[in-house]
């Protein structure tokens, strides 16, 4: 078992707050482009039926617990709003609408110099890289690192925190199974195989060569 250090409350609901700010600067300009002013309006107000106010006083635990909630209610109502209006194909240029965004929010001078590392020691380059994740995900559900070596890396998650919320599925399979593997190839040259059981999965990450 990989010792990865634990993320604290405090961070992890920057980060749901980060994401949740993510989801509004590339959805609403994708439902702006492809369907219109009037679609803006209906899925702004679908999601605003569905947030709940975060107490100031509260604990951070409990500031990430309702953030969270919010982030899900966001995230679930935008695919079938997408695959309703747009189809197939629709859901095809959402995800990829997805992936130019992480790349975008995710590039920074640090990746720079991790693809200058990964030239000259790449199995260096995927352990730091997949220990990096391996903190930053702890925000989307708890999960351990039994595995990780130069050449692989194993995230296990025995109950996902996505899936205890109703009608998530296809936050699990597009966002998490989907999209963000091919994020992590494009941008970080790793792939990422998921094996889901129930509630249960596992991850497997591999240096793309």
């Amino acid at each position: 078992m990989t010792k990865v250090k634990e993320m604290p409350y405090k961070e992890k609901y920057a980060k749901v707050i980060d994401n949740i700010k993510f989801d509004h600067a590339f959805i609403i300009p994708f439902v702006q482009k492809h369907l219109g002013d009037q679609a803006v309006i209906e899925i702004k107000k679908i999601w605003e039926e569905g947030m709940k106010p975060i107490p100031e006083g509260a604990s951070f635990e409990k500031k990430y617990e309702i953030a969270y909630a919010n982030w899900i209610w966001l995230a679930k109502q935008i695919y079938p709003f997408i695959r309703q209006r747009m189809g197939k194909d629709g859901m095809k240029k959402f995800e990829r609408a997805e992936i130019e965004g992480l790349i975008k929010k995710n590039a920074s001078p640090a990746l720079l110099m991790l693809k200058i590392i990964r030239g000259f020691f790449p199995g260096t380059a995927f352990a730091m890289t997949a220990k990096q994740m391996g903190y930053q995900f702890q925000w989307l559900t708890p999960f351990s690192v039994p595995e990780l070596t130069r050449q692989r890396a194993v995230l296990e998650i025995p109950r996902c925190k996505i899936l205890d919320f109703p009608d998530t599925e296809d936050i699990c399979v597009i966002g998490c199974q989907s999209t963000y593997p091919v994020w992590v190839a494009e941008q970080f040259k790793i792939s990422m195989k998921w094996n889901r059981q129930g509630n249960h999965c596992t991850g497997v990450l591999t240096p793309i060569a």
